[in-house]
C-alpha cells in the first residue's frame, strides 16, 4: 500500500508484453509484472494498465552530511550536502550496510513527505552546496530524483547520485542528464561475485561507468567495498584498477572502503586497514593517480596528493579538511598541475558533523 494522502506516481520506462504482462525497462532486472505485482526494487508496481512509482514524494529521512561522506573527494571539498533516500533497491547485496532501508517492504516507514521544491529550498536555507540521493539507490526512484535535481538547479544547487549504476541505457541517459556528480559502487570485478552476492551482473555497471566517462560532463568517483575473501585478492584488484585506468582514465578517483559484518554476511570479519592500504598500492601501481581509503583512520589515504610533484593538496582526517592548498582553478600551487574535479578557491568548513532534519511539504 501507499501512505495515506500520497498518490502513486506514473512511472516511465516500461512496455506491454504480448502475454499481457508489463515489463519494466528501467534496469537490467527487467521485471515482468501482472496487475498488482511489484518489481524486484519493491517500489515500482503495476496498477491496471500502467506502472507506478509508489514512493514519489516520500523519504526515509533527511540529513546534512559532509560531501566527503558520499564519498566524493574532488567535488567541492569541505562542503555540506543534504542527503536523503527512500526505501527499496534493485540489487540484493548480501553485505548491504543500509539493509534496513534497501530491503524494507514497509512503505509506511517513509515518514517524510517532501515536494522537490521543498527539498531544494531546505538545502539552500541550510547552506548546502548540493543534494545527494543516497541510502538506497536513486535509480529506482529516478522520476522523483530528476524532479528534485531540476528544482535544485533552479536555485543554484548541485545534485549527487550515490548509486550502484545498475540501469538500462535510455533511463541512464535521462537520469544523468540531470546530475552534477555521482559516486558509483563498483562492488567487485567478477560477474560471479555480482550474481552470487548481489543478484545482478557486472557488465551494466561497467557500461554506466564508461558512459559517464566518455559521454557526459558528470563528475564521478568510484567506491569499492573490500570484503575479506570475496573481492580483495591482488589479482582482482589489479585487473579492476587496470580496467579503470585504460577504459575510464587515470584521473578517476577510486575509494576503497572497509566492510563491517552486516545483513547476510555477519560471519565475515571486518576489513583490516592493511587490506585497504594494499589495495591502494595496487591501484596506484596500475596507474591510477587518486586513490583513497575509507572507513578507517588514515590521513595519508584520505589526502589528495599531487601526481606531479608529490605535494599534499587536500589533507583530510576522516571528514575534516586540515589543509587546502589548491588554487582557485583547482591546480597545484607548486607545479601547476591541474587536478580534475570541481574545486573552489577555499575549502568548505562543514567538518564531520551530521545534522538530521525534518522537511515539511
Amino acid at each position: 500500500m501507499t501512505p495515506a494522502g500520497i498518490e502513486p506516481y506514473p512511472a516511465r520506462w516500461w512496455h506491454r508484453l504480448a502475454d499481457g504482462r508489463i515489463q519494466c525497462d528501467l534496469c537490467p532486472q527487467e521485471c515482468k509484472l501482472r496487475d498488482g505485482q511489484r518489481g524486484a526494487c519493491f517500489v515500482r508496481r503495476r496498477e491496471g494498465a500502467q506502472l507506478v512509482l509508489t514512493t514519489y514524494g516520500l523519504a526515509s529521512g533527511f540529513c546534512i552530511d559532509p560531501i566527503e561522506k558520499k564519498p566524493l573527494a574532488h567535488f567541492h571539498p569541505g562542503s555540506s550536502v543534504l542527503s536523503f533516500g527512500t526505501v527499496g533497491c534493485n540489487l540484493a547485496c548480501k553485505f548491504c550496510q543500509n539493509w534496513d532501508i534497501s530491503t524494507s517492504r514497509d512503505v509506511e516507514r517513509l515518514q517524510d513527505a517532501a515536494a522537490p521544491e521543498a527539498i531544494a529550498q531546505t538545502a539552500l536555507a541550510h547552506g548546502c552546496r548540493s543534494v545527494a540521493f543516497t541510502y538506497n539507490d536513486p535509480v529506482i526512484f529516478a522520476e522523483y530524483a530528476i524532479d528534485i535535481a531540476d528544482a535544485c538547479r533552479d536555485v543554484g544547487l548541485g545534485t549527487v547520485a550515490v548509486t550502484a549504476g545498475y540501469v538500462h541505457d535510455e533511463p541512464r541517459r535521462e537520469f544523468y542528464a540531470h546530475m552534477d556528480a555521482a559516486n558509483v559502487d563498483l562492488k567487485a570485478f567478477t560477474d560471479e561475485f555480482y550474481a552470487r552476492i548481489t543478484r545482478s551482473h557486472l557488465q551494466p555497471v561497467l557500461d554506466t561507468l564508461a558512459y559517464l566517462a566518455h559521454e557526459t560532463d558528470v563528475w564521478f568517483e568510484i567506491t569499492t567495498l573490500l570484503i575479506p575473501g570475496h573481492n580483495d585478492s591482488d589479482d582482482e584488484l589489479r585487473r579492476m584498477s587496470e580496467w579503470i585506468a585504460a577504459e575510464l582514465g587515470p584521473n578517476v578517483p577510486l575509494h576503497f572502503s572497509a566492510f563491517h559484518p552486516d545483513h547476510h554476511l555477519r560471519d565475515v570479519p571486518p576489513t583490516p586497514p592493511s587490506t585497504l592500504r594494499r589495495a591502494r598500492r595496487i591501484a596506484m601501481d596500475a596507474g591510477l593517480r587518486y586513490v583513497y581509503t575509507g572507513n578507517v583512520h588514515d590521513v595519508d589515504g584520505d589526502t589528495t596528493w599531487c601526481p606531479g610533484c608529490g605535494g599534499a593538496l587536500v589533507v583530510r582526517d576522516w571528514y575534516r579538511i586540515l589543509d587546502y592548498a589548491l588554487t582557485a582553478d583547482g591546480s597545484c600551487p607548486r607545479c601547476g598541475l591541474a587536478v580534475p574535479g570541481r574545486f573552489d578557491a577555499t575549502a568548505g568548513d562543514f567538518g564531520s558533523r551530521r545534522i538530521p532534519l525534518r522537511i515539511a511539504g
